[in-house]
């Protein structure tokens, strides 16, 4: 999950470096970011899905192999084409290494350690969020862009290599029998997605280009309408509808959804406004060295929330982490306008520990209302939801940087902090006593 973490945010660092040796035009540079976020926005399901049917240590380990082929392609890569499709094999090799091993963690996890492990899930995604600016910038700094993705193919390497000594047991049987493919419900959900994230894409220029927006809206909306349809009348939906009926669910992955919408506007809008000159004039490095404090929140705060839940509650644990995103979200602000570093440095570290505690005890709640069958189509739905969220963060937050700057982006964080809160007043007082 580091790896991972870090490969959707690293790559941003090296971009212009891979347009110059590669020769990258403009849609070529965009399709570099958009074919991972395509590809595993639509199949994230499916892998889930897989999980549940073919046992998710399997899956994990297909997932994590694909991972690191695809990171061999793009690491070897001379030409656009070639770039291209690593990225997208690394969309689908995420859409089967996410949902597959927290569903792993769901089922293998003895009950006493299983909120620790998934605080653990969480913590090493959100970190590796965090840190692949400065992981990037780095790397492409002194060894060249290259080598973020060598090392990406050997973290997977090690990772898959964990897997193959597991003795069969929860996540080495197959959990649930092979069902039918759901033929009509897949490409549905596909062009939902697809359309989606680029209606999302498009968003900041709707004014200007209104058929860029409405076209793709529309098309999400229709495909939308049809796979509702579709998958109340399939007998193996790919989407399970029932999900959604369940409070604890929905509540989790909900506040969990909230949580990435906030992290992925913070960590765009604040390298944009940390580089600039008119900003805190940083450079690429220097500003991943200053998230560094807000790295150090999510992982703590990742690893204590289960005891925190424990002690406090979850509701409550979970209302306190979106208490301090707004809180948090006004420190921040105020502290780049005035340019402050200290308090910047200790309002990222409390931002960071705020996103952390409704991330990693969201998706255990979810899980918590599902039975162990079908914990990686649950996971599969949490992770697509949190994925919508840090798109729908990064495109709001880009029509706030433009109205506003980094202080109307943390605004919208801080708004998100607050519906956060008001969710969290729905969740049932023995909700920390779930899964």
């Amino acid at each position: 999950m580091l790896a991972v973490g870090a490969n959707g945010t690293a790559i941003m660092a090296a971009l212009p470096t891979m347009q110059r040796d590669i020769g990258l035009d403009a849609g070529e540079l965009q399709w570099a970011v958009n074919a991972y976020l395509v590809v595993s926005a639509a199949c994230i399901i499916l892998g889930g899905k897989a999980a549940d049917q073919a046992g998710s240590r399997r899956v994990s380990l297909f997932g994590l192999v694909l991972f690191g082929v695809a990171s061999v392609i793009i690491a070897t890569a001379r030409s656009p084409a070639s770039l291209l499709s690593g990225r997208a094999l690394q969309g689908l090799a995420a859409a089967f290494a996410v949902p597959g091993t927290l569903a792993a963690i769901e089922t293998a996890a003895v009950p006493e350690r299983k909120a620790s492990a998934i605080g653990a899930w969480t913590g090493f995604l959100m970190l590796g969020f965090s840190i692949g600016p400065l992981l990037g910038g780095a790397l492409t700094h002194f060894a060249g862009w290259r080598a973020v993705f060598w090392l990406n193919a050997l973290l997977m390497l090690a990772s898959a290599g964990g897997l193959l000594p597991t003795s069969d047991g929860p996540t080495g049987r197959l959990t649930g029998r092979i069902t039918a493919f759901d033929w009509a419900g897949f490409p549905l959900l596909v062009i939902f997605a697809t359309s989606l994230i680029f209606a999302l894409r498009a968003l900041a220029e709707a004014g200007r280009e209104p058929l860029g927006f409405v076209t793709p809206t529309a098309l999400a909306g229709v495909a939308l309408a049809c796979l509702l349809q579709v998958e109340r009348r399939v007998r193996e939906p790919l989407l399970d509808l029932s999900f959604f009926h369940r409070a604890r669910f929905v509540q989790g992955t909900a506040v969990a959804t909230l949580a990435m919408f906030g992290l992925l506007a913070l960590l765009l809008y604040f390298n944009l406004e940390a580089q600039s000159p008119a900003g805190l004039g940083f450079t690429a490095i220097g500003a991943g060295l200053f998230l560094l404090p807000m790295s150090a929140g999510l992982l703590i705060f990742a690893f204590t929330a289960p005891s925190l839940a424990t002690r406090f509650g979850l509701r409550n644990t979970l209302a306190g982490g979106m208490l301090l995103t707004v809180i948090a979200s006004a420190l921040v602000a105020t502290a780049v306008t005035d340019e402050a570093l200290g308090p910047l440095a200790g309002g990222l570290f409390t931002i960071g520990a705020a996103l952390a505690l409704p991330y990693a005890t969201g998706p255990r709640l979810a899980l918590s209302a599902l039975s162990p069958t079908q914990a990686g189509q649950g996971s599969g739905v949490i992770s697509a939801c949190t994925f919508l969220g840090g798109s729908i963060g990064v495109a709001g937050g880009e029509i706030a940087f433009g109205l506003g700057g980094f202080a109307a982006v943390m605004a919208l964080i801080g708004c998100a902090g607050a519906i956060g809160l008001l969710l969290c007043r729905r969740i049932a007082a023995d909700a920390g006593n779930a899964g």
